[in-house]
């Protein structure tokens, strides 16, 4: 009863004391001008257009042109024709998130989207639109997250507050291997972005891919592709304001987003809507502004707060590493996981490339026993790699070259440790050990600091 009465009391207080309205003075497009609202409105804020047909059309201010306010939907322009009404709206977009929130999937407004009724709403309200920590307040990152993958947990070790992106094609893999760390990770809380996800998949993801025991503490956040690209982005806005609100608890949250792209692709929709000239690639300057806004705000917090461990998809298009949107997310986050299409077509899941991927918490998170398993490792599949024409053709002789030859007798298991089962768990510590059993190598039970 208590929770109730607190939601009530929030929504009463979230009503204005006065009303304020504009007037529609144009539609382009999906762009529409409203007139006498000057002084009153500014980039961000939301305001409702009172259709003619008798519904609300919520919009976003994204620029203005002389007196006039330029608005865009988030949804579609049915009904809004000249001299329809608009009301201004909250100036500063919140959302009141609350811990039953987990296990519920809503949309970009927060607004439930299963069909398990209506979510109750927090105290504290948590701005959509929010700034990180100041870099000077900020803790470092913190120790290894256990993401009960394999090849995540030895290759590619990700720390609390850490940032990482999944660099793939379509159809490699980037969700499957999402969801596998969602359900075995051993993060207090998942915050999980589908930002332009197919509409069909999200139900498969939710309940094949996630499952009950991933789904029951995570927060799932969707835009179908098939919604206004203010929606899309303001999806991956909710994303992140709902991690920093369970991070603000002193959690140790695992924020998932797939992907990255998409969120750029509905930036760029808006900026050109909106007048702006493109640049890179068609992309406008506001996306490659817009990126280390959104991802920089994963991270670890204060000394007061737990941390925000962000992994996020990016869809390299046509396969293209050094196209854009991977190259500027490259340089902001802090390690890349390549998935190779390569791999995926000779079976292997997930399809990491643990030569071209990186994690930049490492080697300093590791013990020098831990790296050198993995350096081990990777000097065999490096070899094997470098002469792997040749062995596939039958030209290399054995006894030839006493490396490429241990390559050769190890390389088959070490393919077979990386591959793993979207069921299967592996945590921190029997990964490092399985390892090093398959290249004969000794392993004690110390434990990175």
């Amino acid at each position: 009863m208590g929770e109730i009465l607190n939601s009530l009391i929030n929504e009463i207080e979230r009503l204005p004391s006065h009303r304020v309205y504009g007037q529609v003075s144009s539609v382009l497009g999906m762009l529409v001008e409203v007139r006498g609202v000057e002084g009153l409105i500014s980039i961000g804020d939301h305001c409702r257009i009172e259709a003619r047909n008798g519904r609300e059309v919520t919009c976003e201010v994204v620029g203005f042109r002389e007196k006039n306010a330029r608005v865009m939907p988030f949804g579609t322009l049915e009904g809004i024709g000249l001299g329809c009404r608009v009301e201004i709206g909250n100036q500063n977009p919140i959302v009141y998130p609350d811990n039953s929130w987990l296990g519920r999937v809503v949309n970009g407004f927060g607004e439930p989207v299963d069909g398990r009724g209506q979510l109750l709403t927090g105290v504290q309200p948590q701005a959509i639109l929010n700034s990180p920590p100041p870099a000077h307040s900020r803790e470092r990152i913190g120790d290894k997250i256990d993401l009960g993958v394999r090849v995540m947990n030895t290759f590619l070790t990700v720390c609390k507050g850490q940032r990482l992106g999944i660099f793939s094609g379509s159809g490699v893999g980037k969700s499957i291997l999402l969801s596998m760390m969602a359900r075995h990770t051993k993060a207090d809380v998942n915050v999980i972005g589908l930002i332009g996800e197919r509409g069909r998949e999200a139900k498969e993801f939710i309940e094949d891919d996630l499952g009950e025991e991933g789904l029951k503490r995570s927060v799932i956040v969707l835009a179908t592709s098939d919604e206004p690209p203010l929606i899309r982005r303001q999806a991956a806005y909710l994303t992140m304001a709902l991690s920093e609100y369970f991070r603000n608890q002193k959690n140790d949250v695992l924020c998932l987003m797939d992907s990255v792209t998409r969120f750029a692709m509905a930036q760029r929709e808006i900026s050109l809507s909106a007048g702006e000239p493109p640049a890179t690639r068609g992309y406008t300057p506001t996306v490659f502004s817009e990126l280390p806004r959104l991802l920089e705000r994963a991270g670890p917090g204060t000394s007061e707060q737990g941390s925000v461990t962000g992994l996020f998809t990016v869809l390299v298009e046509g396969d293209d590493h050094n196209e854009p949107i991977s190259d500027a997310v490259r340089g902001i986050l802090d390690g890349h996981v390549v998935l190779d299409r390569s791999i995926a077509d000779r079976g292997r899941f997930p399809a990491v490339n643990i030569l071209r991927s990186i994690s930049r918490t490492m080697p300093n998170c590791n013990t020098k026993e831990q790296n050198a398993i993995i350096d081990r490792a990777k000097q065999l599949v490096s070899t094997y790699e470098d002469m792997s024409e040749l062995i596939r053709l039958g030209a290399y002789r054995q006894g030839s070259d006493v490396l490429v030859d241990e390559a050769i007798h190890y390389f088959s298991a070490i393919e077979e440790f990386l591959k793993q089962g979207r069921d299967d768990h592996s945590d921190l510590e029997s990964s490092y050990t399985q390892l090093a059993q398959i290249l004969d190598m000794q392993y004690g039970q110390e434990v990175a600091a």
